[in-house]
């Protein structure tokens, strides 16, 4: 083991003492004289896929009024490969309407995100999703949560075969323990305590969350070397091969603590799919193990894979992957990378059925005088003639369309202003990524989700002013280095440091495959947009034939 019991994190022992994630939830949620809930119960609420949050634009008013903090719940579903049936949106619809601000997020992991339940609406709002079909189990807390993978069934033929694998490997996942039915859902604690003893978990789960994500080349849209563990799958002649394993991602940081880093995962081997599924299976329950077994436990800001992947070096930890899987990792099989896009507009894959790719700014699905969208993506779903996949790029398909009915989902796109809306994004916008930040992240420093779109068109008239508006560009914003919205990972990226002001980074590429690097630091909207005017003028006259901004930015500007 890595760490002395002695030295473990709170954290550490608020698990092993919560039988089994329960701790005092039930007596936390029956306290009405507070919006909270208890102490301990904040870290295993993150289990049953939950984080207690509070509106952070109304705490001095409510300081000054000598009143409680306005809290709040965000629920986040269990979403594996981010699929939806036209139904279950329904569903999501009515209960986002119900209990929470309205706002329907789609989160950069490829799933929906509710905020600003308040305590009394926690149980019905999980009833009412368990209805549907649907679930919050492991979204958040130090389990494997959930499991992303290539969105668009126009990637290939094979699409719906990876996606299955996503779906399968969330299930395999998740923890043994029945408190999310007993707590929520009034399920009567009927099983012993040895029913729910859980092999992979324990009763110490894992030192920190753990991130999969599948990806078919060569479109990177799930980022997969972001992940702790990363399938690539490999096809041959419109055969599916196997998997490539990467270990060992993970972008978030802190400021001012060398110690911490964002770091891609390595490749460390394949594994074949051809005979069976029962070897890829093993080896990722037994990557979950190692980062058990060895990931630190007394300090949580480096208790992510990527630290124990760098502790034990990579050639140690596949040795010991290797020793508890019993079989040897083949050599990495090559493939290629081109991009990280969505296919944005109506897209026919190989089936013959259509699938139109909305564009969402920076992931919310709500309604405004100029764009309905919420009302939209209703009226779709309640045709019953179109499924919804989520991207991590925070969009969504309505995808599985029969060309019969294609004119009729088209009819709806157009009434509402969807499909005009998406065609007049700026090349820029539909490369943008923000993560939720102010007002309800407790870790957030500065703005994104709802700062990012006025910065976007202030950075496309600088972009028009160099003749570069034609330029794709992938820009993400993060209002904390804890790595949500992926900025570490992009051409330019912006990291908060304080309300205002960011951190700039540039040269991440198209692919997905190199990391950004620290530009220029702590910097306000008017000095943000003169250095990108400075930069878009020396790539204007520098650039090399077809270079794009983030080599450009690599090559000349932050080497």
């Amino acid at each position: 083991m890595s760490t002395e019991k002695k030295n473990l994190s709170p954290i550490e022992r608020i698990k092993e003492v919560s039988d089994g994630l329960r701790g005092t939830l039930k007596e936390s949620l029956k306290d009405e004289i507070t919006g909270a809930i208890r102490e301990d119960d904040t870290a295993l609420v993150k289990f049953h896929g939950m984080y207690m949050q509070d509106d952070r634009d109304r705490r001095e008013e409510r300081a000054a009024k000598k009143l409680e903090r306005l809290y709040s719940f965000m629920i986040r579903l269990r979403l594996p490969g981010g699929f939806l049936t036209p139904e279950q949106w329904v569903a999501t619809h009515n209960i986002a309407g119900d209990n929470s601000t309205g706002v329907i997020k789609i989160t950069t992991r490829q799933t929906l995100q509710l905020h600003g339940i308040v305590k009394s609406k926690t149980k019905p709002t999980i009833k009412a999703f368990n209805q549907a079909g649907l679930d919050s189990i492991a979204a958040c807390g130090d389990v494997n949560r959930n499991v992303v993978a290539s969105a668009n069934p126009l990637e290939s033929p094979l699409h719906e075969r990876i996606y299955q694998y996503a779906d399968r490997i969330s299930e395999y996942l998740l923890p043994k323990t029945r408190s999310y039915y007993d707590i929520w859902l009034d399920e009567e604690k009927l099983v012993e305590k040895k029913d729910e003893e859980d092999p992979l978990y324990q009763d110490r789960y894992l030192p920190r969350k753990f991130k999969i994500g599948l990806v078919i080349p060569p479109n990177n849209d799930s980022d997969v070397f972001a992940q702790d563990l990363g399938l690539i799958a490999i096809i041959e002649n419109d055969e599916l091969k196997g998997f490539n394993l990467a270990v060992g991602g993970g972008l978030s940081f802190t400021h001012g603590n060398p110690e911490t880093y964002p770091r891609l995962a390595t490749e460390i081997g394949f594994v074949s799919t051809e005979e069976s599924d029962e070897k890829l299976f093993k080896a990722v329950y037994e990557v979950l193990t190692v980062q058990r077994d060895f990931g630190n436990r007394t300090d949580r800001k480096l208790a992510r894979l990527k630290y124990t992947v760098d502790r034990m070096g990579v050639d140690g930890f596949r040795q010991e992957l290797e020793s508890r899987i019993g079989f040897a990792l083949e050599e990495a099989r090559p493939y290629v990378l081109t991009t990280r896009q969505d296919h944005y507009g109506w897209r026919q894959s190989n089936t013959g059925l259509w699938h139109y790719t909305v564009y969402v700014e920076n992931g919310r699905v709500l309604d405004t005088e100029q764009l309905p969208m919420k009302a939209a993506l209703l009226a779709v779903a309640q045709t019953g003639k179109a499924n919804f996949r989520f991207t991590c790029n925070q969009n969504v398909i309505l995808s599985d369309i029969t060309p019969e009915d294609k004119a009729a989902i088209e009819q709806i796109l157009v009434l509402y202003n969807l499909i005009p809306h998406t065609e007049a994004a700026s090349l820029v916008s539909k490369n943008a990524m923000a993560c939720v930040a102010l007002p309800t992240c407790p870790l957030a420093l500065a703005e994104a989700q709802r700062y990012l779109p006025e910065l976007i068109t202030k950075i496309d008239g600088v972009l028009a002013q160099h003749g570069l508006q034609d330029e794709e560009i992938i820009i993400r914003m993060t209002g904390c280095p804890n790595g949500c919205g992926r900025s570490v990972l992009s051409e330019i990226g912006f990291v908060g440091t304080a309300p205002g002001h960011y951190n700039l980074n540039l040269g991440g590429d198209e692919q997905g495959q190199r990391l950004n690097k620290l530009y220029r630091e702590n910097l306000d909207e008017a000095a943000i947009l003169q250095e990108l005017d400075t930069a878009f003028g020396l790539f204007k006259q520098n650039r090399l034939a077809g270079e794009r901004f983030g080599d450009f930015a690599y090559r000349t500007l932050v080497n």
